[in-house]
This record gives structure tokens, C-alpha cells and sequence, in this order.
């Protein structure tokens, strides 16, 4: 029987993970390969996008060398999301270097555009803020820098797209440019309403329409490659996404009301907010979350600055603790916080606040407070910052938080997930996910080749289900929540 496998190409910011993965969604084996990261000047970011597909054929074929070629096989695709390439059509080189979502060139673009008081526009069009961090201001900047490049593009000779999109195209001899909704919908030239490219960002940005790969939804079939021979037969691609949207999926959020968060330096927070577009509020996004089985749903996103970064931070700093291992033990030595709460603004408010200028504190400290007491307020500033994003995007979807999926390091900690079931009141759902963004590839693979038919059958593939509870009664919660509040006013009033 030839058992068909899946490759799942993760290309993340800093290297480019090939994974093979069995029918079962089960990880079969790995392999990494870092690309270089250019900083042409202070607060420019550029990789190699010629690099960057040269190490995917090099991972591919470094994870199938011990595999029959013969054998049964397709590819899925999750990639970092915003970076953007430029490329000739006829030739296939880019005339520059990808520019990475890091990269903050179009601040000057952006500032511009927001000045002249297209905010609004731009924001019920694309879900979006104007911000250098998305794709358009980078290719508008490539079309008025590179010599030649807005006349090459002008003439239908240049193409633009996301890392996917370069793959897809590189991998397909040049047959396909195309890119899923979840990746378009991070460029700010997307309309998430209709689902196509919209006339009016484009002309904002200055960007000709005949660049723009083919939108479909993450479960299509996108075309087929041998990866440059590696293999005897052509295999399909199918299953595209961004990687953010790859572990909302991997996670097996389907369902509006599901969310995740990946807890680690900072915390990233995505909550499946149904199969309408609603406006996000202030400090938030919406994207496509996912597209599949003919629906799409959407997601409002949020980023927390610090929240691993505190516990580090007490311990190479400030020496509370030997390593961030250490601090749960010491935190449950006492009963409660004492009074005592802790704002980790060690690099700015980040969403709901979004505030850059305020600085970190700690409030309410007595001759009583003692180390536990701040190691413990530290904990709980986790927990209190993922509740004000997540009580913000299903206020504003009008929903009701089903339940938070989690995962990275911090999650081990036992107390810190039980006070975040308890100031959500929602069941935390901890899952030993290996890969979570490459797992949401491998998910819409399997639907764009029909191995399955509902979510349902894919939520019954999910491993390892730790359920935590809330215990604590509302009244408690209130008290808590009301002190954190309190603490906050103080610092940006």
C-alpha cells in the first residue's frame, strides 16, 4: 500500500523548516535550514528571497533522502506573513531583496497616507492599520527606489508576492502565481469583505493590478511541482496559509469563539471570530482567519509586548529567581498577590493600550510585600494581559470565548493557566501541538484533497487535550480584574 505523506514547508522569519508529516497529522521528521538577515540600514530588514527558495529545495531534499521518491507524496505551504518579494516575470530574479515585515522603510509612505486621512477607508477595506508592518508600503517603496521598476511594472513585466506566493511560482516553473486569502489579507491591498484586490488600496499605493498573484481560499489545489526534479512525478501543492492562521488552524480553532495563544516573549493572541468581517476596535486587526470547505471565517489579532520577557527579566535582572523555571513554586508560597500588581511595560503598552511611552511599575507594595508577592503579580500580568485583548475581540464580535487553546513554554507553568482559565472563566485547552503552523498547512492539504470532508473529522485527529477549569467565583475575578484596571489607569492617564 503506498501511504501518501505530507511536506509541509514552514519558511518563518529566521529559517526554513521541511516536515514530513503521515496522514494522521503525526510529525515524522524535521529539518531547519537559517537564511541570513540583512540590515542595510538602522531599522531596515531584507532577506535574500533567492536564498530563501534555494534553502526550501535543500530542506525538501535533505528530509526525503531516506524516502522512496516513488512514493505517495504532496506539499502544503505556511510562511511568514507580510514580507514581500518583486520579481521579473520573464527573467525570475528579483530586482531586490524581499523586505521583511520587520522592516519600517514605509514609515515615511505610511505616515503620509494617515496624515491625508485615509485611516478609515483603509481600515473597513482591508481590516488593517497603515503601518510599514504590512506589505504594500515595501512594494510601493521597491516601484519608486529601484531603478527601472516602475516602468517594468507600469508594463506588466514585474510581479509581486508574498513568500508563499515566490514559492508557489518558483516551485511551478513560473505556471502559477497565486496566494491564499489569509496571506492577502495581511498586504493592505486586500478587501476581506469581497475577497479580492481592491481597486482603491491599490491606487493609494501606487501599485499596478497585473503584479497581484490569483487569491484562493487556504484548502485549493495551488498547482504541481517535481521540486526541481528531486522527485520522478509531478505532486500537487495544495494547502496555503500564513503561519499565524496555520496554528490558529493546527490549534483547530473552527469553530467563531475559539481562540489561541502562543505564549513567549511576548504573547500573540488570534480569536475565530466567525464568517463575518467585523471592524476590529481600536489597537486590533481583523484578517481572514482561514478559508476552507467553501466558508471563511475571520479573526480579530493582538500582540502582548512582555510576557515570558517579564519572567526572564526577574531573573537575570533582578536575580528573584535562578531561572524562570523557579518561579511557580516560589509564587504559590503565598496565597495571593498581596495587593500587589505588576505592568510589564518594559517596551511600551502593546493592544488593547498601544501605548509605546509608558514605562513598566509595579503598584501596591506594602512593608508586608515580600518576594513572592511580585513574583506572583509578575504570573498574574500574563493572565491579565491575555484577558483584556481577548474580553476586547469578543466584546466587539459580540461572542462569547468558547475556549483558549494554548501553547509554548510558559503553559507548563500549572499556576499561571489555571489563573488564566479563571480571569477568562473559559476552559483553557493545553496541547502538546508539535509545529503548530505547519500542522494548519497539513489540515488544509487534507481538505483541498478531500482526505477529509469536515472539521469535524480533523477535531477528532487532535492529540493530548489537557483541560484546565475556572475555580475561582466571579466575585474574586471581579476584585482582581478592577486592581489590574486600577493599576493601568495609573500609568496612562
Amino acid at each position: 500500500m503506498n501511504i501518501h505523506k505530507i511536506i509541509a514547508i514552514d519558511q518563518s522569519t529566521s529559517a526554513t523548516k521541511a516536515m514530513l508529516f503521515s496522514e494522521d497529522c503525526s510529525l515524522l521528521h524535521r529539518i531547519n535550514i537559517d537564511h541570513k538577515q540583512y540590515y542595510p540600514q538602522t531599522g531596515w530588514v531584507e532577506h535574500d528571497a533567492e536564498e530563501i527558495y534555494q534553502n526550501t529545495i535543500t530542506a525538501i531534499q535533505s528530509l526525503l533522502e531516506k524516502e522512496n521518491k516513488h512514493g505517495n507524496y504532496s506539499l502544503a505551504i505556511t510562511n511568514q506573513r507580510e514580507t514581500v518579494v518583486v520579481w521579473n516575470k520573464h527573467t525570475g530574479k528579483p530586482v531586490y531583496n524581499a523586505i521583511v515585515w520587520q522592516c519600517q522603510r514605509g514609515v515615511v509612505i505610511c505616515n503620509k497616507l494617515k496624515a491625508d486621512g485615509y485611516n478609515e477607508i483603509v481600515k473597513k477595506k482591508s481590516g488593517l492599520l497603515i503601518d510599514p508592518y504590512f506589505s504594500a508600503s515595501g512594494v510601493k517603496w521597491i516601484l519608486d527606489n529601484v531603478d527601472g521598476a516602475r516602468q517594468m511594472a507600469e508594463q506588466g513585466d514585474l510581479l509581486l508576492g508574498t513568500i508563499d506566493s515566490w514559492l508557489i511560482w518558483k516551485l511551478t516553473d513560473g505556471k502559477v502565481h497565486a496566494t491564499d486569502y489569509t496571506n492577502a489579507s495581511r498586504t493592505l491591498l486586500f478587501n476581506i469583505h469581497t475577497l479580492n484586490w481592491d481597486t482603491d488600496l491599490l491606487n493609494l499605493f501606487t501599485v499596478p493590478a497585473s503584479m497581484l498573484p490569483k487569491a484562493l481560499p487556504c484548502d485549493a489545489v495551488y498547482g504541481e511541482t517535481t521540486i526541481e526534479g528531486i522527485l520522478p512525478a509531478p505532486i500537487m501543492i495544495a494547502g496555503v496559509l500564513g503561519d499565524s492562521h496555520g496554528a490558529l488552524t493546527g490549534q483547530m480553532c473552527f469553530a467563531a469563539g475559539m481562540g489561541k495563544t502562543t505564549y513567549g516573549t511576548g504573547s500573540s493572541v488570534m480569536v475565530n471570530i466567525g464568517e463575518e468581517a467585523v471592524t476590529p476596535p481600536e489597537g486590533l486587526v481583523t484578517s481572514v482567519g482561514f478559508a476552507a470547505l467553501g466558508k471563511v471565517f475571520y479573526a480579530f489579532e493582538g500582540n502582548i509586548h512582555c510576557t515570558g520577557a517579564t519572567i526572564k527579566w526577574l531573573a537575570e535582572n533582578l536575580k528573584l529567581i535562578d531561572s524562570p523555571k523557579d518561579i511557580e513554586a516560589i509564587a504559590t508560597s503565598v496565597d495571593n498577590n498581596g495587593g500587589v500588581y505588576f505592568i510589564p511595560a518594559f517596551a511600551g503598552l502593546g493592544a488593547p493600550y498601544w501605548n509605546p511611552d509608558v514605562k513598566a511599575a509595579i503598584f501596591g507594595m506594602t512593608l508586608g510585600t515580600v518576594k513572592a508577592h511580585i513574583l506572583r503579580a509578575a504570573l498574574e500580568s500574563i493572565a491579565f494581559q491575555v484577558k483584556d485583548l481577548a474580553d476586547l475581540m469578543t466584546q466587539s464580535a459580540g461572542i462569547r470565548l468558547k475556549e483558549l487553546r494554548v501553547d509554548g513554554g510558559p503553559t507548563k507553568n500549572q499556576f499561571l493557566m489555571q489563573f488564566q482559565a479563571d480571569m477568562l472563566q473559559t476552559i483553557i485547552n493545553r496541547s502538546e501541538v508539535e509545529e503548530a503552523s505547519a500542522l494548519g498547512a497539513v489540515i488544509m492539504n487534507g481538505f483541498a484533497l478531500k482526505r477529509w470532508s469536515t472539521f469535524e473529522e480533523v477535531s477528532a485527529l487532535r492529540k493530548n487535550d489537557y483541560l484546565i477549569s475556572p475555580e475561582m467565583n466571579n466575585e474574586d475575578v471581579g476584585k482582581l480584574a478592577q486592581g489590574w484596571n486600577n493599576a493601568i489607569k495609573q500609568l496612562i492617564k
